[in-house]
Formats: structure tokens, sequence, C-alpha cells
């Protein structure tokens, strides 16, 4: 089975809109390495939202205890319901969110905008005070060779150079399609292999564990290659994603294992209906 982030999102309840801002939401207090242990989320979730009302989708998600977002940059997400925010300039949109009490240090692009527009981007990423920058996907299809994956590993790894040298973090953040096999070798393990260790982080999807592979493994195996992890969980029985703790991931060890892998950051990125059961657990941990 092979399901993108958004079809994974799209196997829950239904984007339940009303549910996510309910009052039980979220103030998660985690284990480390969570600095703080604070929890944000990922705006892709609330886009409908936002296209509606930015701020005051913010304004909501603070009310439920989020003290931190991970964004879409909105001109590659213009069409996904980012596009209000095309009207800011980088030290606008950290002000408003700055206003709201809302921390943001990383966000998703897709690999063409880093490579077509990256000095442009690195300076509203230096604006909004990013500390990450994060490639959404590198762009490539299932008729995708191996050496197309190679190519565009090493061409991350070019843009690395020139985001390290801003004092920025590149990073990678992989679908189910990275899990797949060509010619019987995993994608996923020939870009951690190609990605130059300092220059091109990781971020797990924790949403692959419906198709067998688990986020805490990888930390293990690969110590120090991690930024950050999407959360999401899964029920075999359910054949769908459910609420965090739900599900077959193991969260003490997903934990454990980020000290490990050097997480700095989670974002929880869930169908809006189990928002609130998965702050109840995560809630529960800390």
């Amino acid at each position: 089975m092979s399901m993108n982030r958004r079809n994974f999102l799209h196997r829950t309840a239904g984007l339940a809109a009303a549910s996510l801002f309910t009052p039980q939401l979220l103030h998660a207090h985690i284990p480390a390495p969570i600095p703080g242990g604070k929890i944000a989320f990922q705006t892709w979730v609330v886009r409908e939202q936002i296209a509606q009302d930015f701020v005051g989708t913010m304004k909501k998600m603070v009310a439920h205890g989020y003290s931190g977002i991970e964004l879409c940059s909105p001109p590659s997400y213009e069409k996904s319901g980012f596009a209000p925010l095309l009207k800011y300039s980088g030290k606008e949109l950290k002000r408003i969110l700055d206003g709201e009490g809302i921390h943001c240090e990383s966000s998703h692009y897709n690999f063409a905008e880093l490579r077509d527009h990256l000095p442009e981007r690195i300076a509203f990423a230096k604006d909004m005070g990013y500390t990450q920058m994060v490639a959404s996907s590198l762009g490539l299809g299932k008729e995708a060779t191996m050496d197309d994956w190679k190519k565009a590993a090493d061409t991350m790894n070019r843009l690395g150079e020139q985001t390290k040298a801003a004092g920025i973090q590149l990073g990678f953040h992989n679908h189910h399609g990275e899990f797949e096999k060509i010619d019987g070798t995993l994608i996923y393990d020939v870009l951690l292999e190609r990605f130059d260790t300092d220059l091109v982080k990781l971020q797990f999807q924790v949403a692959v564990v419906n198709i067998g592979y688990k986020a805490a493994d990888y930390f293990r195996a690969h110590p120090g290659r991690f930024i950050s992890a999407h959360l999401a969980d899964w029920s075999p029985a359910k054949e769908s994603a459910v609420a965090i703790g739900e599900g077959v991931v193991d969260w003490k060890d997903f934990f454990d294992a980020a000290k490990v892998g050097g997480l700095n950051n989670v974002y929880v990125e869930m169908d809006p209906a189990v928002l609130p059961a998965s702050a109840s657990y995560l809630k529960k941990m800390g």
C-alpha cells in the first residue's frame, strides 16, 4: 500500500473543522527532547480555516494551548489555502504570529521553489526567524529512477550549503513514496546515504507506520540525522488513522528514540476530528 500524507489524513473520520476548536485542545507537555515540552501543529491541517481567516484561526489555536506552528510557504501553497498570507512580508507575518503568542521556526516548501527561488526564500525565512526550511518532497513520481532520486538528493545538498551559510538548517520531509523500492532497494535508505549528514537533516513522517516503518527504528539507526517529526497514529483493525495513543505507535519508545535521532520539534499533523483525543494522550505523557 502506498499512501501519501494527504491520503493518510483523508482516511480518518473526515475534516471535522468544528472538532478542531473544542475546549479540550491542546497544550501537551511531552518528554524531552522537545524543549520545554511544548507541542506545535502543522498548518496544513487547518488550511481551509486559514483561507477564510488566518488571524482568527491562530487566535483559536492559541486559546486551545498551541504555542507553535510549522508554516507552509505561501507561494508554494497558494492554492491550498495559504493565498491570504502572500500579502505579508516576513517581518509583517512574524509580528502577527508574535502578537498571538505563536512561535514559528520551520516551514514547508516544494522542491522547485527551493531550487528556483532560494535566495528570496532565505531572505523571507531570516525575517521570519526560521531555523529550519523543509522540502516537503523532491517532486518525483512513480516513474522516477533511483538515479533521479540521487540527483535530487545532490541538489538538496547544494541547497543546504546555501541555507547553512545563512544560519538555517535544510530538512527533508518524507511521504509514503520514499518507502517504496526500486530494484529491491528502499528509496529512503538511498536518500539517507546520499544526503550530506550536516547539510540536509530529516523530518520523519510517523504516518508511514501504516506500511510497517517505525520512526524510532530510524532515529536509533541514524543518530543526529533528524530535526523534527510529524505525529500521527494508525489502527490496523480499523485500517485508518486514529488519535495518538489509540494505534500501533509506541509513543514512549518514540520519544526515547527521538533523543538519539536529534529531534528539536514535533508537529501534530492529523485530521482535526482526532486532535482532542490526541491532546489528552500527550498531556498524560507529560
